[in-house]
């Protein structure tokens, strides 16, 4: 059985239609081999498919997950206009079900893949929107049919392939991850560029075993391979010779969202100015080497993720923020292109460009290092009320274990209150997202009441519950949205009313009128406008405050 990159002159990828059809006839030839069926829909109505391939013929999860099995996942097409994994993906389950060495090398392994991710977007074809892609002739459409990025979606879960994947990969739990793109930017010499969990982030004795073991594995298995691989070109200022540094890769993306299932994620970038039949034969070659890998050293992997959780059940302080360690500098041999700047034909400025006739290989600076830039204690039980159906849904989908209260009950929590947010220009993916926030934590006393969600942190989807719940984690809940309705105070007042109203307070309130002494002297310019100075007393006295305004409403047992 060929797939269609195979039967065409190798600038073809594999439509929706004909990629299902091949994996419905491959699953019939082979049954006890693969087992390939729809897992769920998407927003236009398009089923989502995901396969299993296992050498012994066992498919059941819970059977799988109860013998303790390896589980190797490969997504692909979350992007389709970057295909190459779509058509490796095809090659390789074929491969496995056609070679008995093949599949007699899986072991107990088995490999759960996703063939096309963003089916609504694989169904847009078209041959223009990836600007300087060398092939294939034509491809799928960056978003789905709700304009939406997938590869932004794995937080805040606004499509049903987000709310689908959630469900599937945590009732799955791979070990190993490997979503399949292809990367625009600077020029070098690599057709496959590789974004890893970063390790720092990933932490205890996982981050270091992918630093340390797993990624230098990879790399030489793909230069053995004739693919020599290095990270992903993140260059630190303008072109790669003056350093790279690892890709953050917060829970909105896929390899972000693994890791808080203490998954392992690779995210193989192909080089877009390489012809598509390199891309594809290194995106097939990476395929490989990884699964070997991951089937090779699948003890250890399972060994340090159930690790990982413990420690997770266990912590008593919780990261939830990272930055880039700058005085950690490793170096990295690089082949790349000399980069250099001529004027623009189109405009006055200087424009960059690379030089492929001035081939250079040497080593450059690599920040391969990342610190916990934020660090929180870890409560005993978050308390999400009842009311905040879409955040309690989301936690759900992820597996994380909560308990209705069946009873009203009193309770000492750390409230957040937020006192300011500063958000990104724009909408982004639907969400006006919260770039910065200032917080003011204090304890209260408050009222639980029955059906509100307990949220034991006992558990192994502690550091799931940690960076969505907590409002400064990367993509937390907060940062996309979830809770926006609290920043906004309900009552207001008529200005001329008010205006007699507001000297009242001024003397009835110490504490108000020391803070609007301090704002006068600090924002001299608005005192001429009546709004702004009525409004902060408004706002910011005793009598007439509302307590839910700018109140988080998850709650924090200690």
């Amino acid at each position: 059985m060929q797939t269609p990159y195979e039967q065409g002159n190798r600038n073809q990828t594999s439509s929706w239609e004909a990629c299902i059809q091949f994996y419905e006839d491959l699953a019939r030839r082979f049954p006890r081999w693969l087992q390939f069926s729809q897992i769920g829909t998407s927003d236009a109505g398009v089923p989502i498919h995901a396969g299993v391939v296992s050498a012994d013929g066992i498919f059941d999860r819970t059977q799988i997950q109860r013998d303790g099995r390896p589980v190797f996942f490969n997504n692909n097409g979350i992007h389709p206009g970057e295909p190459e994994g779509i058509d490796a993906c095809m090659a390789l389950v074929r491969d496995l079900c056609m070679e008995p060495a093949r599949l007699a090398a899986l072991g107990s392994a088995v490999y759960l893949f996703i063939p096309i991710y963003n089916v609504d977007g694989c169904l847009n074809r078209n041959t223009s929107s990836r600007v300087n892609q060398d092939g294939p002739e034509s491809f799928g459409f960056r978003g789905n049919s709700l304009h939406l990025d997938l590869n932004r979606d794995f937080i805040k879960c606004d499509s049903l392939n987000a709310q689908v994947f959630n469900q599937f990969f945590t009732a799955w739990d791979p070990d190993v991850m490997v979503d399949t793109h292809t990367s625009n930017g600077a020029d070098y010499a690599y057709t496959m560029t590789l974004i890893h969990t970063q390790a720092d982030k990933l932490g205890a004795g996982l981050g270091s075993f992918l630093r340390d073991n797993m990624v230098p594995a990879i790399y030489r298995g793909m230069e053995a391979r004739g693919w020599p691989t290095c990270p992903y070109v993140n260059p630190v200022k303008t072109s790669p010779d003056q350093g790279i540094a690892d890709f953050l890769e917060v829970p909105r993306f896929s390899t972000g969202y693994a890791a808080l299932h203490h998954t392992i994620g690779f995210m193989p970038e192909t080089h877009m100015l390489k012809p598509f039949a390199d891309r594809y034969a290194a995106m097939r070659a990476l395929l490989d080497v990884t699964l070997q890998y991951t089937v090779e050293n699948a003890a250890q992997i399972q060994a340090l993720r159930q690790e990982a959780k413990r420690q997770g059940r266990e912590k008593k302080h919780w990261p939830i923020s990272w930055r880039m360690d700058e005085s950690r500098c490793s170096s990295l041999r690089f082949k790349g292109y000399e980069a250099a700047y001529r004027p623009s034909l189109i405009g006055n400025y200087q424009r960059l460009f690379y030089d492929r006739s001035q081939a250079w290989e040497r080593e450059i600076a690599y920040y391969t290092h990342f610190e916990a830039e934020v660090v929180v204690p870890a409560p005993l039980a978050y308390v999400v009320p009842q009311a905040w159906r879409a955040v309690i849904e989301r936690l759900a989908w992820n597996g994380v274990q909560m308990e209705r209260l069946g009873a009203a009950r009193s309770a000492a929590a750390r409230i957040y209150r937020i006192q300011a947010v500063q958000s990104r220009p724009g909408a982004y993916e639907g969400h006006m997202f919260h770039e910065q926030l200032t917080l003011d934590a204090r304890t209260e006393t408050v009222e639980l009441q029955a059906g509100d969600c307990w949220i034991p942190l006992k558990q192994d989807q502690a550091r799931y519950v940690m960076e969505t719940l907590e409002p400064q984690a990367h993509d937390s809940f907060f940062r996309w949205g979830f809770f926006n309705s609290i920043l906004e105070k309900k009552e207001s007042f008529s200005d001329y009313v008010f205006e007699d109203m507001a000297l009242q307070l001024l003397q009835d309130e110490p504490a108000l009128n020391a803070r609007f002494m301090q704002w006068k002297a600090e924002n001299p310019e608005r005192l001429s406008d009546q709004r702004q100075v009525l409004r902060f007393i408004f706002e910011n006295c005793a009598r007439f405050a509302e307590p839910a305004w700018r109140r988080y409403p998850v709650l924090a047992i200690f």
